[in-house]
């Protein structure tokens, strides 16, 4: 009977799926190294494999690669600590059925080794290939989704729709489906429908011919010639004027198009990828946007998420950045002080991205010290933080970005500090409420009145009265 075979270094990690596996009544065989799998496929497959990447010996991208040469029907779940864009593509690229980050929730982890046990039952099981991009930086939840989604469309010739506000890193992602795609050795052409006069917008997308109107004294090629055999990134697509809308759904739906002025037809060969801040449903209701032209760009639809959704990447961003503008400028690196980086994390970032790299580049140039405190931000940034996850109204937020300074740190026993912190605040709330009548404090809260004084004594509250 094949099994799942898993391969990890981390005998913690090989213990908790071993147990997992058996209370499931799956079949398992475990492997210290990468190597010690290898030397057993001479003698037996698995059913499918979860793996770790970084190893001692032969990594498991290493044995990936050569488990889907030779036998590319059997899934791999990739794991990994590192759980950045770069790791989830080398992954997808390898033909991984799915990436697990660590670390992971055991029942998330049982069910996809389940669903890839159905797929190797089935025998459909299909390599994924991703693409790769130093920029896009993220370890999110969001972010990994993202990440996952990049993974599965470079390599499909698919239209993609990019939805997300701006500064997000919409044509960030663009190039990274392109770069890794089938079509990365052909031209990558962007350009900003709302950026350009109505009246050249037609000639900039398809060309004209010699003239075609005033001025136009030589033919010209538009950019769906320049991006032939390649990728026609068409950003801010909801702001497209309603006549050329009718020419790009001419284009999608013939794969033929004319230049301005001309009368032979010119076949298109480009993947498109666009991109908006809108909400095009909304723009179509509206009549705003052709609902025919909004169902041939929704092919696939990817949704990039805003900053204030993703607080917990905003340390990583920021170091990132400051780096960035360190090398760009040729001066020393600054830093972040913990403060600062909990301060710039409660913050909205209408900006997102984009206003998060331009507050680091502006740090770089005018900080006079190597770490940047607080009072180092500019004026609009050191105000009382009307924009903190408080008042945004998810508390949850602010309570993540502390736990991952505190893993940054080193910290130990963070589950008892944090659990303090936040028992502290609602009792000292709760007395507050009630003028420390502990009574109606612990019947607010839920909790017995003996459990309150408790709590109160171990919390160092004692000060507060009955």
């Amino acid at each position: 009977m094949r099994s799942v075979w898993i391969i990890d270094d981390d005998k913690s990690i090989r213990w908790v799926l071993e147990k997992s596996l058996t209370r499931e009544d799956i079949a398992f065989k475990s492997f210290a190294t990468a190597d010690d799998a290898l030397r057993m496929l001479t003698n037996e497959l698995p059913q499918m494999v979860v793996s770790d990447i970084r190893m001692p010996g032969s990594s498991g991208l290493d044995f990936l690669q050569v488990l889907h040469e030779r036998h590319p029907l059997i899934p791999v779940i990739i794991m990994t600590a590192y759980s950045d864009l770069e790791s989830a593509v080398s992954a997808f690229q390898g033909g991984a059925f799915e990436y697990l980050p660590k670390p992971f929730d055991i029942n998330h982890a049982i069910e996809l080794i389940r669903r890839a046990l159905e797929q190797s039952r089935r025998k459909s099981g299909d390599a994924e290939e991703v693409a790769l991009d130093a920029d896009i930086l993220g370890q999110a939840p969001a972010m990994q989704e993202v990440f996952r989604a990049i993974g599965r469309l470079s390599q499909s010739h698919a239209t993609v729709l990019i939805n997300g506000e701006s500064g997000t890193g919409k044509e960030l992602v663009a190039r990274a489906l392109h770069r890794h795609s089938a079509r990365s050795d052909k031209p990558f052409i962007a350009i900003n429908t709302a950026a350009i006069p109505k009246d050249l917008l037609e000639s900039e997308l398809f060309g004209h011919e010699r003239g075609a109107f005033t001025g136009a004294a030589t033919t010209r090629r538009g950019r769906f010639e320049q991006a032939e055999g390649g990728t026609l990134f068409l950003d801010e697509i909801g702001d497209m004027p309603a006549d050329l809308q009718t020419r790009l759904l001419r284009v999608l739906s013939d794969s033929n198009f004319y230049r301005v002025g001309g009368h032979q037809p010119i076949k298109a060969n480009v993947r498109i990828i666009t991109a908006t801040h809108q909400n095009l449903d909304e723009r179509v209701k509206q009549g705003l946007f052709r609902e025919d032209l909004f169902h041939r760009l929704n092919v696939i639809r990817l949704r990039l998420p805003p900053l204030r959704e993703r607080r917990e990447d905003i340390p990583l961003l920021a170091k990132y950045f400051l780096q960035k503008s360190a090398r760009e400028l040729s001066v020393e690196q600054k830093q972040f002080g913990d403060a600062t980086l909990l301060h710039l994390s409660a913050q909205s970032f209408p900006g997102n991205v984009r206003q998060l790299e331009n507050l680091c580049h502006w740090l770089t140039v005018m900080t006079p010290s190597q770490t940047v405190e607080v009072a180092d931000l500019p004026p609009e940034w050191r105000d009382e933080a009307s924009n903190s996850a408080a008042n945004v109204g998810d508390w949850s937020v602010a309570l993540a970005q502390q736990a991952a300074i505190a893993l940054q740190r080193g910290d130990e026993r963070i589950m008892d500090t944090l659990t303090n912190q936040f028992e502290r605040t609602l009792i000292l709330q709760a007395l507050q409420h009630t003028n420390g009548r502990r009574i109606e404090a612990a019947t607010l809260l839920g909790i017995g009145r003996n459990t309150l004084t408790r709590k109160i004594q171990e919390l160092g509250l004692d000060q507060q009265g009955e």
